[in-house]
C-alpha cells in the first residue's frame, strides 16, 4: 500500500508552516526589546564581591551617559573578579539594558571586557557629611529627628512609638535599579503583604527617607510614592510615609542610621541603610546595603510585635 500523502496536501502544509513561522518571526520583531547601550568606562576598584559577582568601582564620567559615581557594578564574565583587586585602575564597556526604546531608567547594566591599566593605592576614607562610621546596634534608642512628609506635615520618629517602624533609605533621581528603586520596590512588596496579614499591617509602618531634601520636595515624594506603589489612593500613606529631613539636620540623621552620603554634581553616591525600630523606639536590627530580603524584614517586624505582646 503507498502510505504517501498527494502532493497537494503536502503543498498546502508546507503553505501552513510558511505562514505560522512568518507570523513568529513577526511577532518577535514587534516585542524585541532595545539594543543594549553601550558605553566607554573607566574607574578603580574600591572592593570585591566574588560571591554577588560585583565588584563598588569610583567611576570616572561617562559623557552622554553618567556623571562620575562610586556605585556596584556586575562583571561578565565572573571569572574576571578573580583578576581584580581593590586599588586596580580599569578600562571596560559598561552595558546598558533599557526595558523600553525612550525610557530614562536602565533595566539592567554591567561592565564587559574588563582590562587592568595600573594599581594605585586606596586613599583612606575623608570624613564628610553622612560618612559616618558608627554601626547602629539592636538596643538603640533612636532620637527623635523630624520630617517633612509628602504631604508637606511635620512627622517625628516618636509619632512611631508603639508600632515597627521599618525605615530605608532612597532619593528620588537615583537611576540604577540595585540601588533606590530596588528598596522601594521590596517596600512596595512588604506593604502589600501586610495588607495581606491586617494584624501585623495594623502594627506596622514604613517610612522612606530621602537624603535629598532640596529636591525630594513633598510634591516630588509623593509622585515617587504613587510611581513605587503602583496606586494613585492616598490611603498608600496611612502606613507607608515618604519624608525628607531639614538639610541642616540630614548629616546627624545619616551618621545615626549609618549612612554614607556624597553629592556631585547633581548625582548623589550613597550606600543604603535599613532599620528595625521596636514600638519602644528601639533599634531591633540593622541591614546594610541591600542584605535582606522582603521575608526577612516581615519576620522582623512580626517578631518585634510578639516581643511587645
Amino acid at each position: 500500500m503507498n502510505s504517501s500523502k498527494p502532493v497537494h496536501q503536502l503543498s498546502s502544509n508546507v503553505i501552513v508552516l510558511a505562514a505560522a513561522l512568518a507570523v513568529a518571526l513577526f511577532l518577535s520583531g514587534c516585542t524585541s526589546h532595545p539594543a543594549p547601550e553601550r558605553y566607554h568606562f573607566t574607574g578603580q576598584i574600591v572592593s570585591i564581591d566574588v560571591q554577588d559577582q560585583t565588584a563598588v568601582i569610583n567611576g570616572d564620567n561617562i559623557p552622554g551617559f553618567m556623571e562620575p559615581m562610586t556605585m556596584s557594578y556586575k562583571i561578565k564574565p565572573p571569572s574576571m573578579l578573580n583578576q581584580l583587586h581593590s586599588g586596580d585602575l580599569i578600562s571596560s564597556d559598561v552595558v546598558v539594558v533599557k526595558a523600553e526604546k525612550n525610557s530614562e531608567e536602565p533595566s539592567d547594566y554591567w561592565l564587559e571586557n574588563v582590562k587592568v591599566t595600573g594599581q594605585v593605592k586606596m586613599p583612606p576614607p575623608s570624613p564628610g557629611p553622612g560618612a559616618a562610621e558608627r554601626i547602629p546596634q539592636p538596643g538603640d534608642l533612636v532620637p527623635d529627628f523630624s520630617f517633612t512628609n509628602q504631604s508637606g506635615r511635620r512627622v517625628s520618629l516618636k509619632q512611631y512609638r508603639g508600632k515597627v517602624l521599618l525605615v530605608t533609605f532612597i532619593y528620588t533621581r537615583c537611576p540604577f535599579p540595585d540601588y533606590c528603586p530596588r528598596v522601594s520596590a521590596n517596600f512596595a512588596q512588604i506593604d502589600k503583604q501586610l495588607d495581606a496579614d491586617p494584624a501585623l499591617g495594623r502594627e506596622t509602618r514604613l517610612l522612606s527617607v530621602s537624603f535629598d531634601p532640596q529636591h525630594d520636595t513633598p510634591k516630588v515624594l509623593r509622585d515617587y510614592a504613587f510611581s513605587v506603589a503602583h496606586t494613585h489612593d492616598a490611603a498608600l500613606f496611612k502606613r507607608w510615609e515618604f519624608a525628607a529631613p531639614p538639610p541642616a539636620e540630614l548629616p546627624k540623621v545619616a551618621d545615626f542610621f549609618g549612612v554614607f552620603y556624597k553629592s556631585d554634581g547633581g548625582v548623589i553616591n550613597h550606600s543604603l541603610s535599613t532599620t528595625v525600630i521596636g514600638p519602644d523606639g528601639k533599634i531591633v536590627k540593622w541591614y546594610h546595603g541591600y542584605d535582606w530580603q522582603v521575608s526577612d524584614l516581615i519576620k522582623d517586624a512580626s517578631d518585634a510585635e510578639a516581643r511587645k505582646g
